[in-house]
């Protein structure tokens, strides 16, 4: 619960401040809380950032039926369109498949030279390797992946 305390601020301030931000994400029909789903700002020491990330987070209950795509979708509309950015990434650990399926699904295209060592883990973590994909507003606005 303290997790959750810190992070609904720290997600409002980042949305008033960017104009975007990681929204909370509920089930259509019932409004039960699935997640979130959103664009975020990474600006830790990369060769890529600072950056605007497309993510999403849901719960386990809710994989596999296509709302992170469905959500990522009109994230990259709203982050292109209503926010003008030239570029978004993505970018997950290589094992989470359904994550790498949504980000081609919704058009990202793998930087085969940008794969990544997370430099918030350390470097011998299970997680540190990051696979990298990216977009641009021209690929995306000119490729029919805008609705």
């Amino acid at each position: 619960m303290e997790q959750v305390n810190d992070f609904i601020p720290a997600v409002n301030s980042h949305g008033y401040k960017h104009g975007y931000t990681l929204w909370a994400a509920e089930l259509k029909e019932t409004g039960e809380l699935m997640g979130f789903i959103g664009l975020n700002y990474t600006d830790w020491e990369s060769s890529f950032t600072p950056a605007v990330e497309v993510g999403w987070r849901l719960g386990s209950q809710f994989l596999s039926k296509g709302y992170a795509t469905e959500g990522a979708k009109a994230s990259l509309d709203y982050g292109f369109k209503q926010c003008g950015l030239k570029e978004i990434i993505s970018f997950t650990v290589p094992a989470n498949v359904r994550s790498l399926r949504v980000m081609e699904k919704i058009g990202l295209k793998r930087d085969v030279n940008g794969d990544f060592a997370h430099p918030k883990l350390a470097a011998n973590h299970p997680l540190s390797q990051h696979i990298l994909y990216r977009l641009r507003a021209d690929e995306y606005l000119q490729g029919g992946k805008n609705g």
